[in-house]
């Protein structure tokens, strides 16, 4: 059996494999599906004894032999010829039988079908027989995935080079040739072409990242596209920090931002807006903070300390990426650009939205890209923002800064936003709290006010418009009157009345998802530390309250992992997706004080690859299978691949058949996978996986 990988210690991984096995297993050439199934048969047995759930668990491992290695090296690609015929013609006779089986089971069906409603027409035998059709199409389902599905991870290889750092959706030099420009380029753009069918190797210098909250100021200059020449040459806002040592970057809070310390400058922000510092900023309702061209999130790890929420967006760089080292850090961050499309953010979303020194054209397409700022800040939020134009002294000697300075005053002033203090480089602004100016705007006085049927709460990706939305929303409340945080995440029924939520459903979900959390967590312990010897009667210790950093929930529903981690006292932050294919309840995450954003998983999520330590998904496979999706499970899981950091976590819930499934992919994805049957729920089944660190061996030059 193989041992347990480890997060955070010394030693790492190891690979307890044949070294023959594993040449054939890096160029995904599998042998038949019998042989699998011994082994997983065989690990099932082995590990019958580990049980937190008082359940049967069964376990998937590629491993046979111990080789003392911290992780795994990609060998040359080579295949024996012999190897390949036989492994085509075993291919065809499966795919063969599959389809025979395929082919009799929906006979099958029709007849039974028939059978069935001719002879009953009881309320109770409709739902039985409702139950049966619907559990035949997902075991129809499941067999076409593992023909389809499994093959192709088995002919797939491990991706290239240039996709270390690479994000599907965000290929520039694609965009230049199709002839996008004026910033349009650094837009989002799926195609066909954006799905990345293999799996990512980390740069062979990887190393597991600090836990927080060391990782917060200390990271690994190999773990991210970044030289020293650029460490050394960033000294614009929030880029300026210290190269500790060789393999190493720190980052202080005493780093120089504008002209004074990033402590400084927030607490400059709150005496500007009427606080004594930034640590009242939660009693005037802050509480989340969209930071836009976040430098390497100094900001928000600031904030962080004053239980402030902050979300950086920035544009995808090739190297030195804002986004990348923000979320290496284990601060929030995505890739975004709103130089043509609006945030995948519904309206009324941030308290406070800072840019600094961002290169941003605010003057330019008359002043659509102050709207989109408009559209995703709250009533009563602020806009912060420090650039050069700002300083009026300065611009003096400018007149083309003072004449840019002047454009945005004024249509600043057309968007009813107050100005409450300039100080040299840094401007805030407040959103009325509430709608009197835009009812009394006279036509032509600055942009107007979208109409009912175009203002979207929840724009996907849409073209920006040049007129001012959120004002026709139920969600309209300032925000001096919600409630300050933490009370903010147990939104009271009134609110709730809006998003169209009984009191009592919320707190039902919360509840279930506190003892989830607990049981969660027990179920990372036996992987991480069943190397240690313990005496009868001991249970496993619990994994460390910062095992964990960044957590990714692909179906966040209304928000109750987050909520029961936070509660747990996890010291984590939580993206919470809310996908295209389902309920769009991510207006009332929002709300409730957490970070999200609407995704399309048939799409690569905006984020670098080895971004997240935790991802989670309950529901999710059964919500993507239940209607005509253009991917199909296995896209899903080459991109949780793709996000996840070596030896992070995958935790999925689903139904029974759909974790079988998921459960033979991550094999093949080399993926440590245990499978926990749930007593109160025998329809359901939890996956419980961690990802190996297989690094990309480096050649001399």
């Amino acid at each position: 059996m193989s041992r347990p990988l480890h997060r955070g210690f010394s030693g790492g991984g190891r690979l307890s494999e044949n070294i023959q096995d594993f040449l054939e297993d890096s160029q995904m050439k599998f042998k038949p599906e019998k042989e699998d199934l011994d082994k997983n048969r065989l690990s099932s047995d082995v590990m019958s004894s580990w049980n937190p759930f008082q359940s049967v668990v069964s376990i998937i491992s590629p491993s046979k032999q111990s080789v003392p290695e911290k992780c795994y090296i990609v060998p040359d690609p080579y295949s024996p010829l012999s190897s390949r015929k036989r492994y085509k013609l075993t291919l065809f006779l499966l795919k063969l039988s599959l389809f025979v089986i395929v082919i009799l089971a929906l006979t099958g069906s029709f007849w039974w079908t028939i059978s069935l409603t001719t002879t009953s027409r009881t309320t109770h035998t409709f739902r039985g027989y409702r139950r049966l059709q619907e559990q035949l199409v997902s075991d129809l389902w499941d067999i076409g995935e593992l023909s389809l599905g499994s093959s192709r991870i088995k002919e797939s290889e491990f991706c290239s080079l240039e996709s270390e750092n690479y994000i599907p959706c965000f290929n520039i030099t694609e965009n230049l040739e199709l002839g996008l420009t004026e910033g349009q380029e650094q837009d989002r753009h799926c195609g066909p072409t954006s799905k990345q069918n293999c799996l990512v190797l980390a740069p062979s210098g990887f190393k597991i990242p600090h836990r927080w909250p060391t990782g917060r100021d200390v990271i690994w200059i190999d773990n991210v596209k970044i030289n020293a020449q650029e460490v050394l040459s960033s000294g614009s806002l929030t880029k300026r920090m210290m190269l500790l040592d060789e393999d190493q970057i720190s980052f202080s809070f005493a780093s120089s931002m504008v002209d004074d310390s990033i402590e400084d400058y927030s607490h400059q922000i709150a005496e500007m807006i009427g606080l004594r510092n930034e640590s009242y900023l939660v009693q005037a309702g802050v509480r989340t903070v969209l930071d836009i061209g976040c430098g390497f999130g100094s900001l928000g790890a600031h904030l962080f300390q004053k239980q402030l929420l902050t979300m950086c967006i920035a544009n995808y760089e090739s190297s030195g990426s804002q986004v990348e080292i923000t979320l290496e850090r284990g601060l929030p961050a995505m890739v975004a650009s709103f130089a043509a499309k609006k945030l995948p953010f519904p309206s009324l979303s941030f308290d406070m939205v800072h840019s600094a020194w961002d290169g941003i054209a605010w003057n330019h397409k008359d002043g659509i890209h102050l709207i989109e700022v408009d559209r995703v800040l709250r009533p009563g939020g602020y806009f912060v923002w420090t650039s050069p134009i700002a300083n009026t002294r300065a611009s003096v000697k400018n007149k083309d800064n003072l004449k840019k300075w002047d454009f945005v005053r004024n249509f600043a002033k057309n968007l009813c936003w107050e100005l409450l203090s300039q100080q040299d480089n840094t401007v805030v602004w407040k959103k009325p709290s509430d709608k009197d100016c835009y009812t009394s705007k006279s036509q032509g006085s600055g942009p107007y006010v979208c109409k009912a049927g175009h203002d979207v709460e929840s724009p996907y990706y849409h073209p920006l418009e040049a007129c001012i939305g959120g004002t026709h929303s139920r969600r309209w409340i300032p925000i001096e009157k919600r409630p300050k945080w933490p009370s903010r995440a147990a939104l009271n029924p009134k609110e709730l009345a809006v998003h169209g939520v009984l009191f009592d459903d919320l707190t039902e979900d919360d509840f279930n998802w506190k003892s989830a959390v607990r049981n969660y967590w027990s179920l990372l312990s036996p992987l991480i530390f069943s190397d240690h010897p313990k005496r009868p009667g001991i249970e496993d210790p619990v994994p460390p309250y910062n095992m964990v950093r960044n957590v990714l929930d692909m179906n966040a529903h209304f928000g109750g992992f987050n909520s029961a981690l936070l509660e747990a006292g996890k010291s984590v932050w939580v993206m919470n997706v809310v996908p295209t294919s389902g309920p769009n309840n991510l207006p009332l995450i929002l709300d409730r004080g957490f970070l999200g954003v609407l995704h399309d998983w048939c799409e690569a999520f905006p984020t670098y690859p080895r971004t997240y330590d935790l991802v989670h998904a309950e529901g999710l496979l059964s919500l993507e299978t239940a209607k005509q999706r253009r991917c199909s499970i296995v896209d899903v899981f080459f991109e949780i691949d793709r996000l996840l950091r070596p030896e992070g976590w995958v935790i999925l819930r689903d139904m029974t058949s759909l974790i079988e499934t998921a459960r033979t992919i991550a094999a093949r994805l080399k993926w440590e996978a245990r499978v926990i049957e749930i007593e109160s729920n025998s329809d359901e089944k939890l996956l419980v996986c961690q990802k190996p660190l297989i690094k990309r061996r480096s050649y001399p030059s």
